[in-house]
């Protein structure tokens, strides 16, 4: 049936079906708001189809592989068999189970779904097109919007992701084969992810980045440990280079690099801290594949959004107040098209305030406690304010530390890298965490609870936690920015 010159009507509705979008529209058929999603490729969006799920999903296969073949300290010899294809298989079931879910807890909570691309006709008005011949296209009015369309990776020049050899993240996660090298351009979180994955999978990786460190929006002592394990696996890192083309070689292709200029050097991190950089003008590597990976950029060129009155700030974000409203009544904006940081949770957390006040609520966003990770090799975990940024606000913070190495836990698992830093005000009410180890992504929700309650250094401390166990660090850190720390020495 052609569907066109049809127009429907909706309480809600939600343009983009990933993580923000469709708790969103979940959290609105909760509250027996009339809801219409939609969403043009897969639900789910980018983070359960092809970025955080399938990313977790082959980091862990990748880990488990290259812990049985380098377990001989423990007395374990093995030498795995890699079948990236039977791997990427099984990630893709992981994938299947998670997205079909979301269909299913969609429509069970009463979630009209529709398939297609929408445009803003004006304020009041979407137009969908429907993807194959004779479908059409279709109005559908409403009372609200939410645009949850989420965001993509950033192209550079001269690299484009519909050439074979150049990869972006969601080409990566879906080789059939293990690459025998592969340059990776940018070492923000999701290029240091994908280079540990395929350096523990065999792969001779190199990482060439703008910049003077890795993951330069985190304290140096906490990227560390995680660039000393990357040099552990084999990865070559150039720092302060551009990559500036690509070209056919024998066994592959040469990626071309130069100096990347002293205003990219600057954004590295203090001079003190920053990692070596090349002198060399020009450097070539060659490889079966380039990956880059230098950042992901809001996907609002799809929406026309001038003609609903919308305009986004000079990074392409729509700009938001604290419960996710635009300047245009009735339209909020939510996930990573609603600004920095672009995590999935962060989305999901705005997306339930959207549909909330949507519904009339009079609920607003709460940044203070938003945890942020990284699934590195090792784990880096932060929430809250840093030290820096609490001498900044006026705090005289206190800080406790504990070091894994000091762990008994952490011994028994073989990860002794890393640390628990705790950061409170000199009434000892906490204002932030921070963790680089084993488990920082499961460790740090904890501390994330303790800052929304409002919890002391003595709650933390006074709490036993089970033992063995890693989370002991955490209760070990606060005694130790209170001076009473067992297992390590006292500040």
């Amino acid at each position: 049936m052609v569907v066109g010159d049809v127009t429907t009507g909706t309480d809600v509705l939600v343009i983009g079906g990933g993580p923000a979008g469709y708790t969103a529209a979940i959290r609105a058929g909760q509250l027996d708001l009339d809801v219409t999603l939609v969403e043009r490729e897969a639900y789910g969006g980018t983070c359960l189809n092809h970025g955080c799920i399938p990313s977790k999903a082959l980091i862990t296969a990748s880990d488990l592989a290259y812990e049985a073949g380098h377990a001989e300290e423990m007395g374990i010899h093995a030498d795995p068999a890699i079948d990236l294809s039977g791997m990427v298989n099984w990630k893709d079931g992981v994938v299947d189970q998670l997205t079909g879910g979301v269909e299913k807890l969609c429509k069970a909570n009463g979630v009209d779904l529709m398939e297609g691309t929408a445009r803003f006709a004006d304020e009041g008005t979407v137009r969908v097109s429907h993807d194959g011949d004779g479908q059409g296209s279709e109005s559908v009015s409403f009372e609200h919007a939410i645009v949850a369309t989420g965001s993509r990776p950033v192209e550079i020049p001269n690299f484009a992701f519909d050439d074979e050899p150049v990869l972006d993240s969601r080409q990566a996660l879906a080789l059939d084969s293990v690459p025998d090298s592969l340059v990776v351009v940018g070492a923000g979180y999701i290029g240091m992810e994908l280079a540990g994955v395929f350096a523990k999978l065999g792969t001779d990786v190199t990482v060439v980045e703008m910049l003077a460190g890795i993951m330069p929006g985190y304290e140096r002592d906490l990227v560390r440990p995680v660039k000393s394990r990357a040099e552990d696996l084999g990865i070559d890192f150039h720092f302060e280079r551009t990559a500036t083309e690509w070209e056919d070689a024998k066994d592959g292709i040469r990626i071309h690099t130069e100096p990347a200029g002293q205003a990219a050097a600057d954004g590295g991190g203090p001079a003190e801290t920053a990692d070596e950089s090349d002198a060399e003008d020009e450097l070539a590597f060659e490889a079966d594949h380039v990956l880059v990976a230098v950042g992901r950029a809001p996907v609002t060129d799809t929406l026309d959004l001038e003609n609903a009155g919308i305009e986004t700030d000079e990074r392409g974000f729509i700009p938001t107040d604290d419960r996710a409203r635009t300047e245009v009544d009735g339209i909020l904006a939510v996930g990573d098209v609603a600004g920095e940081p672009m995590l999935a949770h962060k989305g999901s957390a705005e997306g339930k305030v959207a549909a909330e006040v949507a519904a009339g609520e009079p609920e607003a966003i709460d940044y203070q406690a938003m945890p942020a990770a990284v699934f590195t090799d090792p784990e880096i975990a932060t929430v809250g304010l840093t030290e820096a940024k609490a001498e900044d606000a006026g705090y005289d913070p206190l800080i406790g530390k504990f070091p894994f190495r000091a762990s008994g836990r952490a011994l028994t698992v073989g990860e002794t890298d890393g640390f628990v830093r705790i950061v409170a005000d000199d009434e000892g009410y906490l204002l932030g965490a921070a963790i680089v180890g084993p488990e920082a992504s499961e460790l740090i929700a904890e501390l994330g609870l303790a800052i929304e309650l409002g919890a002391t250094l003595e709650d933390v401390a006074s709490t036993v936690h089970t033992h063995p166990t890693l989370a002991e660090a955490t209760m070990e850190a606060a005694e130790n920015a209170l001076g009473q720390a067992i297992h390590t020495l006292n500040r």
